[in-house]
């Protein structure tokens, strides 16, 4: 016989599981108990449950395994919802633990107790309470195989105290092996007849196309054809946007310049399509015609009615359409050059602008410059993402973490954290507006604690700057949207971490290479000029790609 939650560690491990993250309550001791006894799984212990389900979400990002962390019950797991939401819709498969109290007897009446199965519902895949030890190895099991299975996202379990304490004779569940499905052959061949008479096709690669062998895929079938491509924000990096086919990251919603490229196809074929990011085109009727080519069919809505579907494995669809496709020596990609010509043009007019407060353009391009090929980038949620999204060229899959699903604010400086984690050797930075930082900057302790390598850099503007930007392109008047911050170097330096402030321009480039060649938590506290962007991504940016 086994206890119910030595069983539940057993079952993780069985899975793989390398780290829980969390915040441990009455409620878990038992398991708590259990995990010190674990040679393979350890507990990394946060400052609150919600950076501890960002880094198990990013964890996940990076390994396509299910990241797994744990939280009490009542506020505690309540503190998950926005981590759940986060995994949820930008497909990061995680599994969340939470205690409770004894169901079986009622010791405290209603203290703490929430139905957290039913609040958990609507934002994950699976949400299940545990009502005996024995379905322990089934229930994991089937957790960790839905929030895998494409696409992914979060599962729950509670695992009252009184369960935890059982005995049984349970034993963990094997995952099966499990291939994906790959795409039929009569839906490939339709879909390259079609590209091979289009006159002009472009390729738009999403978020679903982040996955572990389709960027290799997708790269072989552009050298091989020629056909330019462009991403959405979740899907930068999984082709090397330094290659000349490289047309843009559609980062504005409309009237930019990759947006121009994109409406001169007479073809788009849209790879991991994700209803969650708003495409860069909108479909009508007799207008581009589209093949969707993704694990999962279309959802059809106004705007979008692929005519075309190539659903499978995409990376393998990918390869199917390459080995079976013929370039045309009549393609012609004359404007989408254009256009991507236009837009370097208009960014070299300002990424070499050194007034301080920093100049967005000018921290994207130093950032650049000094982050490795296979560097980190954690962004959290702000008006810099926008920058960061149109003019970073990501080398690799994974290496620009973007947040266009959830959108929340507090994810950059955990995301940074897992990625340290799960990549020691690579250079990792989390870049964070002063808000966004501050929601959860009490993690620094944790990262401290935990001895990581990252860089934490603060864009400082004392404002709710994305807010700010949509206020002043709404014509209302700036107000409400600015506040007070400590002093971020020393701040830092109570965590143990060293802080550094910017003075120039200069003095940026100089501190972001000193405190990615150092050892141990380094926080910059750069002041950011944010007075142009109404102008330029409202107006010039709109301007400038019509003329093209």
């Amino acid at each position: 016989m086994t206890k119910a939650s030595d069983l539940f560690v057993e079952c993780l491990e069985n899975e793989g599981v390398e780290y829980l993250f969390g915040v441990p309550g009455e409620e878990n001791l038992d398991m708590l108990d259990s995990l010190s006894r674990s040679k393979k799984i350890e507990l990394i212990l946060t400052r609150h449950e919600q950076g501890a389900g960002f880094m198990a979400a990013t964890y996940a990002r990076h390994t396509g395994k299910t990241g797994v962390c744990m939280a009490t019950l009542g506020p505690g797991a309540t503190n998950l919802v926005t981590a759940a939401a986060y995994a949820q819709l930008g497909g990061m498969p995680i599994l969340m633990v939470t205690g409770q109290k004894p169901i079986k007897k009622s010791k405290q009446g209603r203290f703490q107790i929430l139905d957290v199965v039913d609040m958990m519902g609507p934002i994950t895949k699976f949400t299940h309470q545990l009502a005996s030890a024995d379905n322990i190895p089934s229930r994991v099991r089937e957790a960790i195989r839905l929030a895998e299975e494409e696409k992914p996202g979060a599962t729950h379990i509670e695992f009252p105290e009184d369960v935890a304490d059982e005995q049984t004779d349970s034993t963990p569940i094997k995952p099966s092996l499990s291939r994906r499905p790959i795409a039929e052959a009569k839906a490939v061949r339709a879909a390259t007849k079609k590209i091979e008479s289009a006159k002009s096709p472009i390729l738009v690669i999403g978020g679903g196309a982040n996955r572990t062998t389709t960027g290799r895929m997708l790269t072989q079938f552009i050298e091989k054809t020629g056909i330019p491509f462009v991403t959405t924000q979740l899907g930068k990096g999984v082709v090397d946007e330094t290659n000349k086919e490289f047309m843009g990251c559609a980062a504005l919603s409309a009237n930019d310049f990759v947006h121009s490229a994109i409406e001169s196809a007479d073809l788009i074929i849209n790879v991991g399509h994700d209803v969650i990011e708003k495409p860069p085109f909108f479909m009508q009727d007799g207008g581009t015609e589209v093949i969707h080519v993704s694990m999962n069919t279309a959802e059809v809505d106004p705007v979008y009615f692929p005519q075309i579907e190539v659903i499978g494995d995409i990376g393998n669809a990918i390869w199917q359409m390459k080995e079976d496709i013929v370039p045309s020596g009549s393609w012609n990609f004359d404007h989408m050059y254009k256009a991507r010509a236009a837009e370097e043009e208009h960014t070299a007019t300002m990424d070499d602008d050194m007034r301080c407060p920093i100049y967005p353009p000018h921290l994207v391009k130093v950032v650049r410059e000094q982050m490795p090929a296979d560097g980190i980038i954690c962004l959290d949620n702000g008006v810099y993402k926008i920058w960061f999204a149109r003019n970073y060229k990501a080398r690799q899959a994974n290496t620009v973490l973007l947040d266009n699903a959830l959108a929340t604010m507090g994810a950059g400086l955990p995301s940074a954290m897992a990625s340290a984690m799960v990549y020691p050797d690579r250079k990792v930075m989390a870049i964070c507006g002063d808000g966004g930082f501050m929601m959860n900057s009490q993690e620094m302790e944790t990262a401290v604690r935990l001895k990581l390598n990252i860089t934490v850099l603060i864009l400082n503007d004392s404002s709710y700057g994305m807010i700010r930007w949509k206020q002043a392109n709404m014509g209302f008047k700036d107000w409400g949207l600015t506040y007070d911050n400590p002093d971020f170097v020393k701040y830092a330096e109570s965590y143990g971490a060293h802080g550094h402030r910017i003075t120039s321009a200069k003095n940026l480039q100089e501190t972001i290479d000193k405190c990615l060649n150092s050892e141990g938590v380094h926080l910059i506290d750069c002041p950011v000029d944010y007075s142009d962007n109404d102008r330029i991504l409202n107006v010039e940016i709109k301007e400038l790609s019509a003329k093209v």
